[in-house]
């Protein structure tokens, strides 16, 4: 069996929704700097992704009961990481197992706490890989799900097939992510790769929310950019348009 064809076999049967494998040379120089040289020096990037629960995220509105936020804590972020980190792990295994080098990049990392950044995107490997493109709130919007997915990440030098190339952005005019988020913390600007990510976020806006919510509630949840978005909500955009 192909190593291709084993490794998308394998992650759909243990529950992921999204697969695909990204060509990391175009963003090289941005790797090296925020994750190092041996994250660098891998250059492939095996995407996978696990949709998360609708009623979870609709919500979210309702985050600062105490029920809400405990159940979203659990179920959409510590257990889908868990899950997500069990996998990479073991595919990871198998690609070792064919002479490769293999690198699983946990599904929650913040290396830097000052700029909110982990030592590789996984939103960048996605993108990269067709699974979405990066939107006005900085997430990685999928055609399927909008942004309420998970991701994970296995860095290697395995010689498999890319899935690109990357989706075009299509938030259009859509700036409901913008308009909801309580610290003001995106700027509405649409993402360009060559631009440094504060020119669309201000990341010590929506830092100091968090902190405030974590030291109010116990627990920092926001989440809004990722309830509104409409490509991501059950009813789409197409269908809003055609009302």
């Amino acid at each position: 069996m192909e190593l291709d064809d084993q490794l998308r076999g394998m992650a759909q049967s243990s529950g992921v929704d999204f697969f695909g494998v990204a060509d990391l040379s175009v963003a090289r120089d941005a790797i090296l700097e925020q994750g190092g040289s041996v994250i660098a020096s891998l250059p492939r990037a095996i995407s996978i992704g696990i949709a998360l629960l609708h009623p979870l995220v609709d919500q979210l509105p309702e985050r600062f009961e105490p029920a809400v936020a405990m159940n979203y804590k659990y179920h959409a972020y510590s257990l889908v990481n868990q899950r997500l980190d069990s996998i990479t792990s073991r595919l990871g295994s198998v690609v070792q197992g064919r002479g490769y080098r293999a690198l699983p990049v946990p599904a929650s990392q913040t290396v830097n706490s000052e700029r909110f950044l982990g030592a590789f995107s996984h939103k960048m490997a996605a993108h990269l890989a067709g699974l979405g493109w990066i939107g006005k709130s900085c997430l990685l919007v999928t055609p399927e799900a909008g942004p309420r997915v998970r991701w994970a990440t296995i860095l290697t030098d395995a010689e498999l097939d890319v899935t690109g190339p990357p989706v075009h952005e299509r938030c259009g005019n859509y700036e409901e992510c913008v308009d909801i988020c309580p610290p003001h913390a995106f700027t509405g600007r649409a993402f360009i790769a060559t631009e440094p990510r504060a020119m669309r976020f201000d990341v010590g806006r929506c830092k100091a929310y968090q902190d405030e919510a974590k030291e109010s509630m116990g627990v920092a949840i926001c989440g809004l950019c990722l309830y509104i978005c409409p490509h991501g909500r059950r009813k789409r955009p197409k269908e809003r348009n055609d009302e």
